[in-house]
């Protein structure tokens, strides 16, 4: 709640600052134009509906690239010197579009007035912006420095770790609300008894009742670590963790916050901006697909139906985005009997698949449903393959770090699918996660375009089994 209403002064103050400014360099423009398309006073410039939509379509296309920038992911814990070069970076993209889509069009006395025009815009844009930006940040470093809006962490763990990692948080600005327990066993076990709050047991209601902002695991034994990382996904909350070098964080990068060896498990490396950026293009790109190839639908729907009774559709539960289950969809390969038996992989030779499903399976067709599933909001177009719970269970028995995947949105292909391929057994499965764990240790636009690219050419070439 306080970050939606922190974001929201930000985007006021944008906004009032893209009105102000506007309004500003319509001034100047009228006066370098002289008369301006027609217009004889500025009084009558600023009565005509030519005036308003500027002063409406303006402050809107600013927000739409600020939003794009990513700086409204993030309104707290801001820095004076990078909200500084993120304004001049943003104002100065917005100021160039402006400018060539709206004062070219001008025809001034002479081209030296462009240089005026173009400076003024950027400027009255910056000083404006930065400066409304500046009193709102300045604001909530005071608040945070006096410890008004210090995060509420709850710490899983009652140990020595904890005792430490509490230290480093108080130091950095955080406010520890108090320590978790695994059991009654380890209430006792390194921690005042009077700072231990409870037991997981426990953990539903005093993430409520003491406000937690976000979660801190720091266990002496790590056993048990993995199940309890499953379990505090649905508390929506940022979770960090204690990096031990010895653990198995070591098949990793670790990137400590602000010197302490905590690993956000709940984030990823994409920039903000990148963020906006991909899910917008999911949204769009799978609009596209699923409108384009609604012919390509219809026929493989008439071949799936032709091929083998049952149903065109195959759905099965799948582990998405912060672990949270969800539906996902295919055209059937299989007979409908395929797992009678229980859950089983695909191989080279499946006996399972129907002779239409072998060719889908091998140029990828039965994956495209699942731009839906994009649409949604359950997958991105590029991502880690999601699995089912049955299998990821298995996983994280020899390859525990697979957990990582899980704060990246899963994909309808992947680094892991266009360099290894379909896997045919936890083993191979374990082995097409190196991959995976590269992609979620190197993340960006341009990797994802390249996964893209080699995706066609996999379905082009007809590499699938």
């Amino acid at each position: 709640m306080r970050k939606s209403a922190q974001a929201g002064k930000y985007i006021v103050s944008d906004c009032i600052a893209s009105v102000v400014a506007w309004l500003l360099f319509s001034w100047i423009r009228y006066n370098e134009i002289a008369v301006y398309e027609g217009f004889y006073t500025f009084g009558a410039y600023l009565s005509h509906t030519l005036f308003f939509k500027g002063q409406v379509l303006i402050p809107l296309f600013w927000l739409i690239l600020y939003w794009f920038s990513g700086y409204y992911n993030e309104p707290f814990g801001k820095s004076r010197l990078s909200e500084l070069f993120s304004t001049l970076g943003t104002v100065t993209v917005g100021v160039l579009v402006l400018f060539f889509a709206l004062v070219l069009n001008d025809l001034p006395r002479s081209y030296h007035i462009y240089y005026d025009m173009f400076f003024s815009l950027w400027g009255v844009q910056f000083l404006f912006t930065y400066l409304f930006r500046l009193s709102i940040t300045q604001a909530g470093l005071r608040k945070i420095e006096r410890r008004e809006w210090a995060l509420n962490v709850l710490i899983i763990g009652a140990g020595k770790n904890a005792d430490r990692i509490a230290a480093d948080l108080y130091r950095l600005g955080y406010n520890v609300v108090g320590f978790v327990a695994e059991g009654e066993e380890e209430r006792y076990a390194g921690i005042d008894p009077r700072r231990v709050v409870g037991t997981l047991a426990c953990l539903p209601s005093l993430v409520e009742e003491k406000r937690v902002d976000e979660l801190v695991v720091a266990l002496d034994k790590t056993d048990r670590l993995i199940d309890i990382l499953y379990s505090l996904y649905s508390y929506k909350r940022p979770v960090k963790v204690w990096a031990d070098k010895s653990g198995w964080w070591s098949h990793v990068k670790i990137q400590t916050i602000k010197g302490v060896p905590l690993v956000d498990v709940t984030g990823n490396n994409f920039r903000p901006i990148e963020q906006n950026i991909k899910l917008f293009m999911d949204k769009v790109l799978s609009v596209v697909a699923l409108v384009v190839l609604s012919p390509l639908f219809v026929y493989i729907a008439w071949r799936v139906k032709r091929d083998s009774p049952g149903p065109v559709f195959f759905s099965q539960e799948r582990i998405g985005y912060r672990g949270r289950p969800f539906r996902i969809y295919k055209f059937r390969t299989m007979y409908v009997d395929a797992e009678e038996r229980g859950p089983l992989l695909a191989s080279e030779n499946d006996r399972r698949i129907t002779p239409f499903g072998r060719v889908m399976r091998k140029y990828r067709l039965d994956e495209l449903p699942q731009f839906w599933n994009v649409l949604k909001g359950d997958m991105s177009l590029v991502g880690p393959r999601p699995e089912r719970k049955y299998f990821i269970d298995r996983i994280v028995r020899k390859a525990p770090y697979y957990y990582l995947l899980h704060n990246v949105r899963p994909g309808i292909t992947s680094l892991g699918m266009v360099k290894y391929g379909y896997a045919e057994n936890v083993e191979q499965m374990v082995e097409r996660l190196k991959y995976d764990i590269l992609y979620y240790e190197n993340m960006s636009l341009l990797l994802d375009l390249t996964i893209l690219i080699y995706t066609v050419k996999t379905v082009f070439t007809g590499k699938g089994i």
